[in-house]
């Protein structure tokens, strides 16, 4: 296992919204027998709302601050041992306190689906808050995909198979397996 991860056992997966974090994440976790997190979840459990309800009622600045709490909290346990592969919601990499909290706090994997895939997997039917506007959600996909690539690995999502984006994440060879 590669130092960083000896220190602090965390995964973070990052990635636009429908790259497969969550699906990907639950595979990887099992396979390396780590806790799973769904960011996200967490968030809509504490605070009893769906992501999309926090957004509309309380705007995006309030999910941001929520989100932050989140990803401390959660960081904190893999700090004290908790071995965790966390999934997080897509803007929550490109916040620069977020950034700045994963960097040195376990490992981030970039997984990277092209838009084609992102928009099969999307609804534009107001389930995902930013996902209405075509042109913005493409901006937006776009905009992040940059910050996306400061992620300490890349994995190009290529397939639909979760297992055979396990087996690249494993091929990285971050665990010694």
């Amino acid at each position: 296992m590669i130092l960083k991860l000896k220190r602090t056992p965390g995964i973070y997966l990052v990635g636009f919204m429908g790259c497969g974090k969550t699906t990907i994440g639950r595979a990887l976790a099992l396979r390396i027998g780590w806790h799973f997190v769904d960011l996200d979840q967490d968030i809509e459990k504490a605070h009893g709302d769906s992501v999309q309800n926090i957004f509309s009622t309380h705007g995006e600045e309030h999910f941001r601050a929520l989100e932050h709490q989140a990803l401390k909290t959660r960081v904190s346990e893999v700090e004290r041992g908790k071995p965790s592969v966390v999934a997080l919601g897509g803007g929550t990499f490109v916040q620069p306190d977020n950034f700045a909290l994963l960097e040195n706090n376990g490992v981030t994997l970039f997984l990277d689906a092209p838009f084609e895939l992102i928009q099969r997997r999307v609804p534009a039917d107001g389930t995902r808050p930013l996902a209405t506007d075509p042109a913005k959600f493409r901006a937006l996909f776009d905009d992040r995909r940059k910050l996306y690539q400061l992620a300490d690995h890349h994995i190009a999502i290529v397939d639909d198979d979760p297992e055979v984006n396990v087996e690249s994440i494993v091929a990285l060879r971050l665990f010694g397996l």
